[in-house]
């Protein structure tokens, strides 16, 4: 992959440390924990034996308490691997069977990417979550599957997490793992984290249809957060035992010994539908197009890439009604359902447009 001699191939970059500040003391560690009993109702309780036990966890830095032996399939049988990021492997592999199965009707994943819906603080469910909803009555009325993940459950539901990006690509691409082994994180509480069961959700897709509006001429946090953490998909080491874990030196070694990038959503169609009531929504469009075409997912022919205003410097309090109204825009959205299925169907026939050529001299 590049001219270095041996000696050079050796010779690992620096690990650049000193930013994080030490571990919390007893006494803060247990008022950040208390905090989350702070209603009446668990007054009388008997916190100190569980709080005890947070501790501990915390102080020896419990990240993975139940591990197993990664067995044969992995590069080093005898690594201590988690039980959690096993079992969120095996869910991407049986969904990726049930991708590659044919006798399967074509599978549409749409992505309602709004925070709002009537269950939380708004009070009034979303106009991407009504837009979504039209595209979903295309797809299955077309006799395909059609998955819904609605992001606004982030903002609604008990325990329903996407957890930042840590940014271990920054450091080396095989330091970020395949699915995503930075959560749970047991000894910091960072549990219930959403996106192990979201990517077997994109990996059974055959096309992706995002639906969004705009926030301050950005995605919404909900769908960055998706986004950021869909970056093991994209060049990710689905061997944690060739990095020792999460081990930096050894994980740039790797990189710098020639890595190979797996596009492990490539092929998948898509489409994109973004709507805003003043500014920004071409940018966020073009943002869209621009990232799933880097996962190298495919475009849809056609009108697949929407961006709309609805209710152009209009009152937010008649929102809803200028989207009742905008019948154009309705219509719009069913046809880049209809074009995103088609091309979802011409991929699962002939596979990608670049099938055949030799792979990209810099693929990152």
């Amino acid at each position: 992959m590049s001219d270095r001699t041996d000696e050079q191939e050796m010779q690992v970059p620096v690990i650049r440390t000193g930013q994080a500040p030490g571990k919390l003391d007893k006494d803060e560690f247990a008022r950040r924990y208390r905090a989350h009993f702070a209603d009446p109702l668990f007054e009388g309780t008997d916190l100190e034996p569980i709080l005890e036990r947070a501790w501990e966890a915390y102080r020896d830095g419990h990240k993975a308490p139940r591990t197993r032996k990664a067995g044969p399939s992995f590069a080093d049988p005898e690594y201590e691997l988690s039980c959690d990021w096993l079992a969120a492997r095996e869910a991407i592999q049986s969904a990726a069977l049930r991708h590659a199965d044919r006798a399967r009707p074509c599978r549409i994943l749409i992505v309602n990417g709004s925070p709002r819906n009537d269950r939380t603080c708004p009070g009034e469910m979303a106009k991407s979550f009504r837009l979504a909803k039209i595209a979903e009555e295309v797809i299955t009325r077309a006799g395909a599957e059609c998955d819904l993940l609605d992001l606004s459950l982030v903002t609604s539901e008990y325990g329903r997490v996407i957890y930042p990006c840590k940014g271990c690509v920054s450091t080396a691409m095989p330091l970020c793992h395949w699915p995503c082994s930075c959560y749970p994180h047991h000894s910091l509480g960072q549990v219930n984290d959403w996106m192990a069961d979201i990517y077997p959700r994109w990996v059974a897709a055959h096309g992706i249809l995002v639906v969004t509006p705009v926030h301050w001429n950005q995605v919404p946090g909900v769908l960055k957060l998706m986004m950021d953490r869909l970056v093991c998909a994209d060049g990710g080491n689905p061997d944690p035992t060739l990095t020792g874990g999460k081990n930096a030196a050894l994980a740039k070694k790797r990189e710098l010994d020639g890595w190979h990038y797996p596009r492990h959503l490539k092929g998948r169609a898509f489409g994109v539908v973004v709507h805003a009531d003043t500014e920004g929504a071409q940018a966020v469009r073009r943002a869209l197009v621009d990232w799933m075409t880097a996962m190298e997912l495919q475009q849809a022919d056609g009108p697949a890439a929407l961006d709309r205003f609805i209710g152009y410097y209009e009152s937010y309090a008649t929102s809803h009604e200028a989207l009742d109204r905008d019948v154009a825009v309705q219509q719009e959205v069913r046809i880049v359902a209809q074009a995103l299925l088609r091309e979802a169907e011409q991929l699962r026939r002939t596979g990608p447009e670049d099938a055949g050529l030799p792979p990209a001299p810099r693929p990152k």
